[in-house]
């Protein structure tokens, strides 16, 4: 039977941007529901964060994310930092994002997408095991690892 998993992300406030975002990128629907649209009063701060965001692609991209209740300063929960050091790639983060595609050419259009106003950990590039490989963190805080699917 098979078994799907989707990566959670918890945001400081931006769920929608990201989510919104990350559509631009990969394309799908995206579904987004507030804690007011669950019964928190409107009046109340933070009713108009998300606490349930998906998206959904009909090329298999999918991801999800939520605002942390009462959390506004953006970007990605306990988000570390990743850099390259003596060609070794150095992180505390707790997790990575990664997608692969079966050509470097679909990569590449993820890649350019998803790099606007991110920090390239390493560029895409060929690498010993694939034919094209890349790190990078985006806008908001979530570190992507794109590689070509090697065969």
């Amino acid at each position: 039977m098979p078994v799907q998993t989707t990566t959670h992300l918890n945001f400081r406030g931006d769920a929608r941007q990201a989510l919104e975002f990350y559509q631009s990128v990969f394309g799908g629907h995206l579904v987004v529901n507030t804690y007011a649209d669950f019964g928190m009063p409107a009046e109340i701060p933070g009713s108009d964060k998300v606490v349930f965001g998906l998206v959904a692609g009909e090329n298999g991209f999918r991801i999800m994310g939520y605002d942390i209740p009462g959390r506004t300063e953006g970007g990605i929960a306990a988000p570390g930092s990743t850099h390259r050091e003596n060609n070794t790639t150095v992180t505390d983060q707790s997790l990575f994002v990664s997608i692969s595609t079966p050509t470097l050419e679909e990569l590449q259009g993820y890649w350019d997408t998803l790099s606007g106003d991110a920090t390239i950990v390493e560029p895409l590039a060929a690498s010993a095991w694939s034919a094209g490989f890349g790190m990078l963190t985006d806008r908001f805080g979530v570190t992507w690892s794109a590689s070509v699917t090697a065969e």
